[in-house]
Parts: C-alpha cells; structure tokens; sequence
C-alpha cells in the first residue's frame, strides 16, 4: 500500500462517494472552504500495488486554545474490515498530527457506536473524546421511501402545518447565490436569540455556502407568504420569510446542514414545506438518504435543542448514533489540559 496527498477532486469524490456511509463532512469541496478561510488541511489517500485508492481521510488543523489538533470527522472512509489497511491509516493519521504539531488527533467515524466498532479504535490506541466533534446522535430518513409513504409516517401535526401552508399559499424559493446567505444570517441571529445558542458569522456561513455552491452542491431554500396573504391572516411583519433552509447534496446524502426561522415564522410555519420540497430535489438527484442531523434523546425535555429533535421526530425519521469523537494522544501532558478544560466544558454546557 502506498499512502500520499490526494491530488484531484474528481478522484477524491469518487472514492468518498462509492462508500454510501459518506456525506459532505469528507467531502472535496468542504475542505476547499477550510482552505478558504486559511486554515491548514490534509486530504490523504491510500493505494493498492495497482494504484486505485482503497482509503482516504480529510481533516483540518484546530488552533484551539486549550490544545491544536487535527480534526477527521466524518472519517476515515475505508473499510473497516481490513485490518491492515485500517492500522496503516492510523498510522498515517499519526504522522501527519505530529508533523502539524498537534497535541492530538481527533476522529469522529462514520461508523455506528458498536462495541466491534469501539474495539478497532482501542486496538489502534485511540479513545473516548471528552467533546463531540460533528453530531453524534441524527435523525436519518429513507428517501426510498415515496412521498406519500412519508406523509403517512409523520407526526398528526406536521401534517396539519403542511396542509396550513398550503392553505396560505406559502410559496418555496431556491437560491445557489452567496449573496442570499446574507438574510440568512440576519434570521440566525433572531434565532439564536429564541433558541440560546451561539450564532455562526457571516463570512464562515458565505464561504462554507460558496465552497459547495460552485459546484451544485448547496442550494439555500427560503420559504415565503405574500403581502396580500399576511394582510388576509392579520399579522404584522416587515418581512415575507417565514423559514430558511442551507441544504447540501452530496453523493449518498441530502443534510439539512442549518435552518433558521423569523418571528414570523413561529406564527406561521413554513419549515416542513422546505423540507419536504428539498426531499423531492435530493431524490432527482438520486440521493436515498436525507439527514435531518443533531437530535437528542427522548426523554431530555430540559436540554435546549429538545424542540427542534421533536420537530425532526416528527417526520418519522430513524435514529442513527455514530461512534463519538476518538483522540489519538500524541502529546500526553498537554492533553491532560485539554481533558480537564474539555470535561468540565462539557458538563456546564449540558452537552
């Protein structure tokens, strides 16, 4: 086997994508925006003695103040099941964190929190993260599924949103325009606000949204009423959108990557429409997943994302709990500075 950086897009996408385990987390064009915003990448590939590529990760260096590291998330994409191909990637993986100055590495798999799955990564030295790194808990639905099927799997009160909606003649807009990420930041900040977490910046949400809309990879749905409709329903408001969608398309895997949603759309919900009209483009597209991401469990009724994990349920979607984030500890001593900070973060945080 032989192991180098991956030289051409075309190559490097059509490895990722043949695994159907894969999304945009290992994708080309989401380390293109990492690039984009200065930040130091690898993007690494595996060969077999006929030159075809049996493996590949990406990652990208985190100047973090309690500790530099590489992150992976969203690989390695190999199989798992080759064992010498599994321990070479990790000690490829090995090298490159020290040879960025990492304190460590940290791994977050595309693989299912099993106990087989937990083993490969003690047997090649890695362990448990005190932090996340990606979602580790998503609510996934089968896009082989047809439209009506999913109708019929949903929560009784989305369905009543989606007949609402049609009732008020919400109309759904789709953009691939850099430029339209600038409402969308205006509405994240409102829902932050309500929701209580921290907002992404404009520059970071432009160049991620740039990186994959070269490419039609990205498309920013939007979800409006008319002003004749507003004055009908007696609302006041000085904006027609209701709800904004940034979706990615990438090879196996619709992901409803961020979504934000007006004060006038709490009154007026035009959320399950943009969803289900990025369904139908995901399965024009071939696609037979659509990730709806982050959720949380069941019975967490105080946690703060509890609403939006009920909104996500309500789709009928099916629960996915990828194995959490794995450190490989290149530096012993300035990690133990990390493991403390990380674990107490944590544990304030309530995540």
């Amino acid at each position: 086997m032989k192991i180098e950086d991956a030289k051409t897009k075309k190559e490097w996408d059509k490895f990722v994508t043949s695994h159907k385990e894969s999304n945009f987390l290992q994708s080309w064009d989401f380390y293109e925006f990492h690039q984009n915003r200065g930040e130091e990448i690898v993007r690494r590939v595996v060969r077999n003695k006929n030159g075809e590529i049996i493996g590949a990760y990406a990652g990208e260096v985190e100047h973090a103040k309690r500790g530099r590291h590489l992150a992976i998330a969203g690989g390695p994409i190999l199989d798992w099941d080759n064992d010498k191909l599994v321990r070479t990637v990790f000690s490829d993986i090995k090298e490159q964190g020290k040879r960025l100055n990492c304190v460590f590495v940290r791994v977050r798999p595309q693989c299912e929190n099993t106990p087989e799955n937990t083993a490969i990564f003690r047997k090649n030295g890695l362990k448990k993260a005190p932090m996340y790194l990606s979602v580790e808990f998503a609510g996934v639905l089968d896009l082989n599924k047809t439209e009506d099927e999913i109708m019929a799997g949903m929560r009784q009160r989305l369905r009543r949103a989606l007949r609402k909606a049609a009732k008020n003649d919400i109309k759904v807009e789709k953009s691939t325009n850099p430029k339209d990420i600038h409402t969308f930041y205006e509405i994240q900040l409102q829902t932050a606000k309500r929701h209580d977490f921290y907002a992404f910046s404009e520059d970071f949400l432009t160049k991620q949204f740039e990186a994959f809309s070269k490419n039609g990879e990205a498309v920013l749905y939007t979800a409006k009423i008319s002003d004749e409709k507003k004055k009908e329903l007696g609302v006041e408001s000085d904006s027609n959108i209701l709800a904004q969608n940034f979706m990615i398309f990438y090879g196996n895997e619709a992901s409803y990557h961020y979504g934000v949603s007006s004060e006038l759309g709490t009154k007026l919900s035009g959320a399950p429409l943009l969803h289900m009209e990025a369904m139908r483009d995901a399965r024009k597209r071939g696609i037979k997943r659509y990730n709806f991401w982050g959720i949380v469990g069941e019975n967490e009724t105080k946690h703060r994302f509890y609403g939006v994990s009920v909104f996500k349920r309500g789709f009928g979607v099916e629960e996915l709990k990828y194995l959490p984030a794995q450190d490989l500890v290149l530096k012993p001593v300035s990690y133990l500075k990390t493991w403390i900070i990380e674990t107490l973060r944590r544990k304030i945080r309530h995540v």
